[in-house]
């Protein structure tokens, strides 16, 4: 099994996984400043010149939710719930509020103090964080009040939908996020990152 990755939130939800499922892989790490994405053999693997890649066999994945699906069922995890459909759908549920609304508000934020910085792209739009306020607060209240009693955000478990979810709120005091007043969030937030795993992710 391969792992094409780099130093960014999509490939950190799968290599924790991997790590955390104790799944043996060799990690191959893309130097994306000299145009690794853009190389016509991984090109030819993910034609969405994006990461991560998971080559397993004749199998070749990219999309971080169905890798991370998939490792799990190589390790026989219930992180993804294969025999329980309702578990599924409740997956899901969260899989795709991720994408569709929390990652879009987050990444606002981790775009301008955490990949701009990494890249040298010049300083954080502190006036375009500004106004994006309204919209990353709607949806943390969201998450806020889905995480009062709860530890993790579905199935009463630790799942890939924290990993998901985490992926870049996990960031959120270098990225200057507004969750001081989400306590339910941050705890969440800090509560994985007793995870080994979660806390020391990349592949050495």
């Amino acid at each position: 099994m391969k792992i094409y990755w780099f130093k960014a939130q999509a490939p950190r939800r799968v290599v924790a996984l991997a790590k955390h499922l104790g799944i043996e892989a060799e990690y191959i790490w893309l130097d994306v400043a000299k145009g690794a994405l853009q190389a016509p053999h991984y090109a030819s693997l993910n034609p969405n010149l994006k990461a991560p890649t998971l080559v397993d066999g004749e199998l070749v994945l990219w999309e971080s939710s169905a890798i991370m699906a998939h490792l799990c069922v190589q390790a026989g995890s219930d992180m993804w719930p294969v025999s329980n459909p309702s578990e599924q759908v409740e997956m899901l549920k969260w899989l795709g509020w991720n994408e569709s609304h929390w990652s879009p508000v987050v990444g606002n934020f981790y775009f301008e103090y955490v990949i701009k910085p990494m890249f040298g792209m010049g300083t954080p739009n502190v006036d375009k964080l500004e106004a994006k306020r309204g919209e990353f607060e709607k949806y943390a209240s969201i998450l806020e009040a889905h995480m009062d009693g709860r530890e993790f955000v579905a199935c009463n478990r630790l799942t890939i939908a924290d990993f998901s979810l985490a992926s870049m709120a996990c960031y959120w005091r270098e990225a200057h996020m507004p969750l001081e007043q989400f306590p339910n969030v941050v705890q969440w937030l800090d509560g994985l990152n007793k995870l080994d795993a979660w806390a020391d992710p990349w592949p050495k």
